[in-house]
């Protein structure tokens, strides 16, 4: 292993855009189910629509020029390629912060709040709130894939950011997440404690409550804990299904995902539309439908569906241990979507910062950047 970190540049050959164009003009579409509705999966109308527009109107040079305004690079750690964005502040008393996406989702998740964090000044915002901002891929995710071996749990992952955050010459650092990396931000906080400031994290640092509950237990609840509980109860009954699929038969799914963008597209759409909030609106109409497809296009382009469904949910995690607490000081924030439930994380966790927001899903950064932002800002001012 070396330190050594390489400057890195997105350039998709035309070639491999007129390839997706042809299998998107081709794709054999399966017949509606009675309803078309979101209840069985993803409708074919609908997707046929986002599809269309993918062939046809979306840019995908114009979404890639925007990700190259933004410094890129790669670096090898344990064994592994890791491409990540690296984007300093102008502001000499900036912050170091590194972000943390989840599945299924990319770095495409924090674009629109690199300027905010590093230059607030240019954002309206007080320049004492500046973040140097570090945004790795996961392993097996987008221009970090495919995964070169197994093993790439929470842990390995966290070792792998210090490793990264070290060699960017960041002594002391903040982490925030959400999905996978509201796991990978804790842990980062346990494998380097003396280096980490402090741990943000959207939709809740973990564990969920072990179910199903005691009577004595539900009892204690309160209205908006027992709301909660119901949805995790119904995500386990009516939602499981991916998990068992990705952290199972990842290679199976890859065959089709890899192949079809089509199924691709349908695979990533069906999480963004049950996770968004309100729920019973289309996806597209609470993130930019742009914002989407670029989203999507991390996965098509690099061949990385099932790779990043491995290193997803693969996890090699022992039942009912609970892990050490870093003491690391913790803030969460908890949108309407989400399930979080303090008491519980507060096993594992120094939550010194918990709130609750009666909007915005599980894609916080692209559903609620400016309220993202400003629970940022203002957990890390008490600590930077």
């Amino acid at each position: 292993m070396t330190d050594e970190i390489t400057p890195f540049r997105i350039g998709v050959p035309q070639r491999d855009l007129d390839d997706l164009r042809d299998r998107l003009a081709a794709t054999r579409w399966p017949a509606p189910l009675p309803g078309d509705g979101w209840d069985t999966g993803v409708p074919t109308a609908w997707l046929r629509d986002l599809a269309e527009y993918w062939r046809t109107g979306y840019d995908w040079r114009a979404a890639e020029a925007e990700l190259n305004r933004h410094p890129q690079f790669t670096t090898v750690i344990d064994g592994q390629r890791v491409h990540f964005l690296h984007v300093r502040s102008p502001e000499p008393d900036a912050f170091p912060l590194v972000l943390t996406h989840g599945w299924p989702g990319s770095v495409v998740e924090f674009l629109d709040l690199i300027g905010p964090l590093t230059d607030p000044r240019a954002h309206g915002g007080d320049p004492a709130h500046a973040f140097h901002v570090v945004i790795p891929s996961l392993p097996g995710f987008g221009f970090s894939g495919p995964t070169a071996d197994g093993g790439w749990d929470v842990e390995r992952i966290a070792r792998a950011w210090a490793e990264l955050m070290r060699r960017l010459g960041y002594e002391r650092y903040g982490a925030h997440g959400g999905d996978i990396g509201a796991a990978v931000s804790p842990e980062l906080g346990r494998v380097a404690p003396d280096r980490v400031a402090g741990v943000h994290v959207n939709g809740g640092p973990g564990p969920l409550p072990p179910l199903p509950l005691s009577e004595e237990d539900t009892a204690a609840l309160t209205d908006l804990e027992r709301d909660r509980i119901r949805r995790i109860e119904a995500f386990m009954q009516e939602e499981f299904g991916y998990i068992s699929i990705q952290s199972t038969r990842p290679q199976t799914l890859a065959h089709g995902l890899v192949d079809s963008p089509a199924g691709q597209l349908a695979w990533i759409m069906d999480k963004f539309r049950e996770w968004t909030h309100p729920r019973d609106v289309d996806p597209d109409k609470i993130i930019d439908r742009d914002r989407l497809l670029t989203n999507v296009m991390i996965y098509w382009l690099t061949g990385t569906a099932g790779s990043a469904a491995y290193v997803g949910y693969a996890q090699q995690q022992s039942w009912g241990v609970v892990p050490e607490n870093s003491g690391v000081p913790t803030g969460v924030i908890v949108f309407a979507h989400d399930v979080a439930i303090r008491r519980y994380s507060e096993a594992e966790n120094t939550i010194t910062r918990w709130v609750d927001v009666n909007r915005g899903g599980h894609f916080a950064a692209l559903e609620e950047p400016e309220l993202l932002l400003a629970d940022i800002r203002e957990f890390f001012a008490k600590i930077r």
